[in-house]
């Protein structure tokens, strides 16, 4: 609710009007897309960056 009404600037018949599928959608406007979790390369590659 604190997104939809402080980021989002919903009012609150907006916001409950809302479908789940398109409180989602907005939301992404602000988190990006969806990331993949990191494979054993890739974390290898960020330990070895930063070893401590």
């Amino acid at each position: 609710m604190a997104v939809g009404f402080d980021r989002l600037r919903l009012s609150s018949g907006a916001f409950w009007a809302l479908t789940p599928r398109e409180l989602a959608a907005a939301l992404r406007a602000f988190s990006g897309p969806a990331r993949s979790p990191l494979d054993q390369a890739a974390l290898a590659a960020l330990m070895a960056q930063f070893p401590d």
